[in-house]
């Protein structure tokens, strides 16, 4: 089975919980809050609990994170 079958392709329901999450809708797919992409449910590895939402990669996190207040701005100089 390919992860297009069963699930089709459509884009999941998740609830995002400390180091794991819960499907509460089938789907093949989610899209990152910060991009747009769509992330395969068996590649998502980075999500906020306290916001809800899934980035399809690390800088994207991070990106996510700093927007919304929760890192200090860092300056280079």
């Amino acid at each position: 089975m390919n992860r297009f079958e069963g699930s089709g392709f459509r884009e999941a329901k998740i609830r995002y919980l400390d180091g794991d999450y819960q499907i509460l809708t089938a789907g093949s797919y989610v899209i990152c809050a910060m991009t747009g992409a769509q992330i395969p449910i068996d590649e998502l590895r980075y999500w906020s609990v306290v916001r809800q939402e899934p980035y399809v990669d690390c800088a994207s996190s991070l990106e996510a994170d700093k927007r919304a207040g929760m890192l200090p701005n860092q300056s280079r100089g």
